[in-house]
């Protein structure tokens, strides 16, 4: 995976107040512990003298050092065995005096097998969708408070169905999709009207996947085009690379989100960036969302025979039925 320097380096820096936090807690506790047992206070100032024996043993090369190394590791046994008796007879956990690690891989290091570690991209991850703030506008959005109630319970002889039982299955749908993430084996085509709740849908989803730790890129269809054109055409040194960078972002997510596809421009360069995003994605296996506005027909009639194909042959159709959510609030 190739990781945005500095979005990496805003991951480190969390990933270093975690373990300001943890060594925070460990001093609160061994505070707390040499108070309540000061024998414990001793133990661990004897363990530590030992160690500086064994250094100097060891600079000075005495001829005896494995006969004093032997003496000096059975009175670390006993010291340890009563270091664990103490704690327990006072409340404490044997471990609660150990190091405080979140990841045991690379204790909390973000380096495991000269890579970056698990830990450090679920961090990388979740700095990388704090860009959803375009997305996530009001802040509360969740599949608890998607208002069915908004859709009418009642026949539409025009689409023979019931809206409301539509967009029931559409949110039982959209929420398994994020709760069984990253085991999906689909991608998601949202399609309908404006104001039928598409883009609501599409904030749930990224909020779970979001939070399980793996990398979301949310951008409209206009936005995310104009990057790509950028990153070939911009003559700002600058420009280019931000666009090379967000290009990347979006064909290496874990989740890509296109909202409002058929709003951009259909110019060669767009429709080409557009074949060139689903295309990789779906040959990567990486999942993506799109939300339009546009019909299949539609589709087919906007876009070349390539990513219509794709669009409408691989994605799973989800359809929107309902009024304009905006205007009945209104």
């Amino acid at each position: 995976m190739a990781y945005d320097g500095r979005i990496l380096a805003k991951a480190r820096i969390e990933l270093e107040n975690i373990r300001n936090a943890n060594r925070e807690e460990m001093t609160r506790r061994t505070e707390r512990v040499y108070y309540r047992v000061p024998r414990i206070a001793q133990i661990d100032r004897r363990m530590r003298e030992q160690m500086t024996q064994i250094v100097k043993m060891t600079i000075a090369r005495r001829p005896d050092i494995k006969a004093q190394i032997a003496v000096l590791e059975k009175e670390n046994l006993n010291l340890q065995a009563e270091k664990a008796e103490l704690l327990v007879e006072n409340g404490f956990p044997t471990d609660y005096l150990e190091e405080i690690v979140c990841c045991e891989k690379c204790r909390d290091t973000g380096i495991f097998e000269d890579g970056v570690c698990e830990c450090l991209d679920r961090i990388y991850n979740k700095e990388l969708t704090k860009e959803l703030g375009t997305l996530m506008r009001r802040g509360d959005e969740s599949f608890e408070r998607f208002d069915l109630s908004l859709y009418p319970d009642t026949f539409d002889p025009t689409g023979n169905i019931v809206p409301r039982e539509v967009m029931s299955k559409v949110l039982d749908r959209c929420r398994r999709y994020a709760e069984n993430f990253p085991n999906v084996s689909s991608d998601l085509l949202m399609q309908g009207d404006t104001g039928l709740g598409k883009t609501y849908l599409s904030a749930c989803i990224a909020r779970v996947v979001a939070d399980k730790g793996f990398s979301v890129c949310y951008d409209s269809a206009f936005t995310a085009l104009e990057y790509f054109e950028k990153q070939k055409f911009s003559r700002d040194i600058d420009e280019a690379a931000a666009a090379d960078n967000r290009v990347k972002r979006m064909l290496d997510c874990d989740l890509m989100i296109l909202d409002d596809l058929g709003t951009e421009m259909a110019t060669p360069m767009a429709v080409s960036a557009l074949y060139n995003l689903i295309n990789t994605r779906l040959v990567n296996g990486r999942r993506m969302i799109i939300s339009t506005n546009l019909r299949d027909d539609e589709l087919a009639k906007r876009y070349t025979p390539q990513i219509a194909s794709r669009i409408l042959g691989e994605f799973v159709h989800l359809p929107f039925a309902g009024n304009d959510i905006r205007m009945i609030r209104r």
